[in-house]
C-alpha cells in the first residue's frame, strides 16, 4: 500500500512541477536586397556609407517587427546586375548573404535598370512649350522607359529562380514603390509640369506592374506599397509625406522614402508575410 502511494505521489507531482522550459524558437532568418528605395539614403542613422544604408529603413523596421535576424545588404544605386556581381566594383554581390536556411528575402529593384534617375534630371524645369518629358523619352516611335522595363523583367524573372536556388525554404517578397506625385503633380511647389509628373509617374507604375507578373510568375509574394501611399506623396505636406521631392522636409534623399516612409511601408509589407 506504502509503495502503491508513492507511485501514485510521483505522478501527481511529475503532472503539476512543471519540466524543462522549451527553448525559444529561433528567429526568422531575414535578408534584404534591393536598390536604395530599401536602402533609405540620408535618413539617420547611416550604418554603411558606401550604399547609404540606413538603420530606419523599411527592411530594419519589418525585422523589429518580426522580430527576425536581418542581414541587410540593399543598396543605392543597386541594378539587377548587382545582386550577382560587385556593385561600382567594390560592393560584394548582394545574392552572397543568402543561405540554404534563409527563411525570408525580400526584394525592392528596378528603377534603376530602367534609369528613371536620369529622366528625374532632364524632366525637371522644363520650359513651357518645349518638349514633354514623354516626347524626350520617345525614340524611332518606341517609349523607351516601356522597352526598358519590358527589357528588365527576364532579368527580374532569374533573379528571382536564383533566389529561390540559394534559399529554397524562403518565402520571396518583391515590393514595389511608393506613390511619388498625385496626379497632375504640384507645379510650381515641385519642379515638374502636371504631364512630365504624370509621365514619370506612369513610368514607375510600369516597373511596379512589371515587378508583379514577375513575382507571380516565379514563386514570389508582390507587395504593392503604391496604392496605400497614394496620400502621402511628395506634393502632401511635410507631416503626411512618406517620400520627399526636391526640397526635402525630413532627413532623406531627395526623391526617396523618408523615415516615416519607411515605416510605412514595414507596415505595408508585415502585414502580407506568412
Amino acid at each position: 500500500m506504502t509503495r502503491w502511494l508513492g507511485v501514485v505521489l510521483a505522478v501527481v507531482v511529475a503532472a503539476v512541477i512543471p519540466g524543462p522550459t522549451a527553448a525559444a524558437s529561433a528567429p526568422v532568418r531575414y535578408v534584404a536586397l534591393g536598390d536604395s528605395s530599401a536602402a533609405g539614403p540620408w535618413i539617420p542613422d547611416e550604418i554603411d556609407s558606401t550604399c547609404l544604408r540606413s538603420n530606419r529603413n523599411w527592411p530594419h523596421v519589418l525585422a523589429g517587427r518580426l522580430r527576425a535576424a536581418l542581414t541587410d545588404v540593399t543598396c543605392s544605386g543597386a541594378r539587377t546586375t548587382d545582386l550577382a556581381g560587385r556593385q561600382a566594383g567594390v560592393v560584394p554581390p548582394q545574392f552572397d548573404a543568402l543561405r540554404r536556411d534563409t527563411d525570408l528575402v525580400t526584394l525592392a529593384i528596378g528603377a534603376n535598370d530602367v534609369e528613371l534617375g536620369g529622366a528625374f534630371v532632364t524632366c525637371a524645369n522644363r520650359p513651357p512649350g518645349s518638349a514633354t518629358c514623354r516626347e524626350r523619352y520617345t525614340v524611332g516611335g518606341v517609349e523607351q522607359f516601356g522597352a526598358r522595363t519590358a527589357a528588365t523583367a527576364p532579368k527580374v524573372a532569374a533573379a528571382l529562380e536564383e533566389i529561390h536556388r540559394r534559399s529554397p525554404r524562403a518565402e520571396v517578397v518583391v515590393a514595389g514603390y511608393l506613390t511619388y506625385w498625385r496626379p497632375g503633380g504640384c507645379s510650381p511647389a515641385d519642379p515638374y509640369l502636371p504631364e512630365d509628373a504624370d509621365y514619370l509617374q506612369g513610368a514607375l507604375d510600369g516597373v511596379a506592374r512589371m515587378l508583379r507578373q514577375q513575382a507571380n510568375a516565379h514563386r514570389a509574394t508582390f507587395v504593392d506599397i503604391r496604392t496605400p501611399s497614394a496620400g502621402h506623396g511628395l506634393c502632401e505636406p511635410p507631416a503626411r509625406r512618406w517620400l520627399e521631392g526636391a526640397t526635402p522636409a525630413s532627413p532623406a534623399y531627395p526623391y526617396h522614402p523618408n523615415a516615416a516612409g519607411m515605416a510605412a511601408a514595414a507596415a505595408i509589407i508585415a502585414s502580407e508575410v506568412d
